[in-house]
């Protein structure tokens, strides 16, 4: 069975709920044929009259030419009002299609893609997709309508004209035709380099205080020159390829009209067509060479961008989340990891033969030294990645067979990076959703963001990235945003480290203080009224699970947790 076409999906996405603005501007498009035969036609006839010293006659041209330019300019300006509705539509439904796909990916999918892709395709791709895809629609519409348009108008002047008319514009036809394959390959790789170019600034902008604080503005200059030469290399070989098709197909289509110009003045000497004819003739003859060597450069062009289509089609495909088993939001049991082994790389795993159980609505700490694999098990826990080995279990259910967006529905994760969008304090926090004001207030309270909010108001904006807002309050903010979901279970990775030592207590304390919520909490604070109050501690060491169990047991059992509480400061008590 053939295997469907994966960008057939967001090529309907174009026309979706945009048919009729399609049909009404290729129905205006299509109104210049009868205008380009008239001009054609008049001029050959003024060219008569004058030969004829016929002056009424030329007074009735006069007026026919003047109504031809009004019918002309005036569905050209509704051409391109009506192609600019059509397109922006087809465009923004496109895009649409393509993220609202790439938001079903599983969290996985971004752990290991460069969201560089993206930023390419969603951008500079459609930009080209636009001119070379949908634009040209139109002209692979009205040419094939000009050329037979044009042949049935010189046939009724000359059949031996038009026979040598057709036969000269094979020429350009072949020429053109023989660059396209290349044309499409070039397209391709600029679309590519483009790519790659669009995730280096994204990183080189993203790193901008970096580079600053170490004084490597010239390393990163040297970066950016590199990857901007590569992409306009790329760039000048496609556009010297397709200059070098335009040219060809340009000197063919000389060739052409000369050619046709001798012929008809051939004719003409010998009486079998008039002056008047020739005239019509050689300016119809773009009408017939325009369209052979036209399609073929624009099908090369529609191929390339339909290959940005299929590529975009490809990358929202990849890595996809898998279907699976829906479970309800609610951990009845248990979640138990048992064997559980990971790496990013095969030979030199993170995680080690870790087992653990986490019963339904206990209160679980997960410590160990920077490196140990904690934030890896974290985010295992929430399917970011899928090649462990071992297994991670969720009432008995293995995690690998459980759809994605039901896992989501179970489990939030507040990490260490919050992202904050350029919109409200209180938007940000509802992630754009409608919850009640109570719920709101006690999420902000217990977030410890009662005091922001009494300051700047909920409407505050928070400016890219939360750039309006401090570390510590971004980090609140992302703890409220947990708290007012309220799924069963939470995961916390050192979500309380960007904030003061008294807020981070109270934050930590409210979060332990939920009631019918299983929490597994990341922390590098070890506070001993704090630590008490779980009902089992893990400890892990270079990716093993060393230790575990309650805080005095721990303590009294003098091992690694004992030597981390001790090193942190806090007196062991």
């Amino acid at each position: 069975m053939k295997k469907a076409d994966p960008a057939r999906p967001y090529i309907r996405a174009f026309y979706e709920h945009n048919r009729l603005r399609f049909l009404g501007t290729a129905a205006l498009y299509i109104m210049e044929v009868p205008s380009v035969l008239a001009i054609s036609w008049v001029l050959g006839e003024v060219v008569d009259a004058i030969a004829a010293l016929d002056g009424n006659r030329l007074v009735r041209l006069l007026w026919v030419a003047a109504g031809v330019a009004v019918l002309m300019g005036v569905s050209e300006t509704l051409y391109y009002r009506a192609l600019s509705g059509w397109l922006g539509r087809a465009l923004g439904r496109y895009k649409s299609y393509a993220f609202r796909h790439l938001t079903e990916k599983g969290i996985s999918a971004f752990t290991r893609e460069s969201t560089g892709r993206y930023l390419s395709v969603l951008t500079g791709d459609v930009t080209v997709i636009g001119a070379d895809y949908l634009e040209n629609l139109f002209e692979l519409i009205i040419h094939p309508l000009n050329f037979a348009a044009t042949l049935i108008f010189m046939l009724t002047y000359s059949p031996a004209l038009t026979g040598a008319a057709v036969v000269l514009c094979v020429l350009p036809f072949l020429g053109v035709t023989a660059f396209s394959p290349e044309l499409a390959r070039r397209e391709k790789a600029l679309s590519d380099a483009n790519e790659g170019f669009v995730g280096k600034i994204r990183d080189l902008l993203s790193g901008f205080s970096v580079i600053k604080s170490f004084k490597a503005e010239r390393e990163a200059g040297r970066i950016f020159d590199k990857e901007n030469r590569s992409l306009e290399q790329v760039r000048s070989r496609r556009l010297s390829w397709r200059g070098a098709m335009q040219g060809v197909g340009g000197s063919l289509s000389v060739v052409a009209q000369f050619g046709m110009f001798f012929v008809g003045a051939y004719l003409a000497l010998r009486g079998s067509i008039t002056a008047g004819t020739v005239l019509i003739f050689t300016n119809l003859s773009n009408s017939l060479i325009q369209p052979v060597q036209q399609i073929p450069q624009l099908l090369a062009k529609r191929r390339a961008a339909r290959g940005l289509i299929g590529k975009l089609a490809e990358i929202v495909e990849e890595n996809a989340a898998h279907e699976g088993v829906t479970i309800e939001p609610e951990l009845r049991d248990a979640i138990e990891i048992d064997d559980l082994t990971f790496g990013f790389d095969a030979e030199k795993p993170v995680l080690r033969d870790v087992s653990m159980r986490l019963e339904a609505g206990r209160k679980y700490a997960l410590v160990g030294a920077s490196g140990s694999g904690k934030s890896t098990l974290l985010n295992l826990l929430m399917g970011g990645f899928e090649g462990y080995e071992g297994s991670i279990s969720v009432d008995g259910k293995e995690l690998r067979d459980i759809d994605p967006d039901s896992l989501y529905d179970l489990m939030s994760l507040i990490g260490q990076n919050v992202f904050v969008f350029d919109d409200t304090v209180r938007r940000n926090i509802t992630m754009f959703r409608d919850f009640p004001a109570e719920d709101v207030d006690s999420a902000v309270d217990r977030a410890g963001l009662t005091e922001l909010i009494a300051e700047r108001g909920p409407d505050y904006r928070c400016g890219e990235n939360g750039a309006g807002l401090s570390g510590g309050e971004r980090q609140r903010l992302s703890i409220a945003r947990a708290l007012l979901r309220g799924t069963p279970v939470l995961l916390l990775d050192e979500a309380t480290a960007s904030l003061d030592n008294e807020t981070s207590y109270a934050v930590t304390q409210a979060i332990l203080d939920l009631e019918g919520v299983t929490r597994l909490i990341v922390t590098h604070r070890l506070e001993g009224a704090l630590l008490r109050q779980y009902d089992e501690i893990f400890v892990l060491r270079d990716g093993e699970l060393c230790e575990r169990g309650a805080f005095q047991e721990l303590m009294e059992r003098r091992g690694y947790f004992y030597s981390l509480y001790t090193v942190s400061g806090t007196k062991p008590n």
